[in-house]
């Protein structure tokens, strides 16, 4: 089993910066990638950003300029930097940690955290 713990949540102003954190732990020898995903208001939950653990990184139209994915390889931790938020990015963010078939981008296991809430004031 493995346990995955978001935090860095929080009210920021438009234009502003937050940094969130995804703490995976238990069985994490068998992750092999980390990704975000958020849901807005009203909306189905979607993919913000995905770590591969092979090198490769993507992120949704939407945040690529504005927010950057890295990893803390030997603490299994993910970070997202999110920077010139704006009112849109208000959503519950949450970490999915994970197994990937090899040479795809299926998730073969998953393993979710309970969500950050971030908030952003226009």
């Amino acid at each position: 089993q493995v346990q995955v713990v978001e935090s860095g949540g929080g009210l920021v102003q438009a234009g502003g910066s937050l940094r969130l954190s995804c703490a995976a732990s238990g069985s994490t020898a068998r992750i092999t990638a980390m990704a975000w995903y958020r849901r807005q208001p009203g909306k189905a939950r979607e993919l913000v950003a995905v770590d591969f653990f092979g090198g490769r990184t993507n992120y949704a139209d939407s945040v690529k300029g504005r927010f950057t994915i890295s990893r803390d390889n030997a603490n299994y931790t993910l970070y997202l930097n999110m920077n010139n938020l704006e009112y849109e990015d208000t959503a519950v963010y949450y970490c999915r940690a994970g197994t990937v078939i090899l040479g795809t981008t299926l998730w073969e296991s998953t393993y979710w955290g309970q969500g950050t809430q971030v908030t952003v004031s226009s």
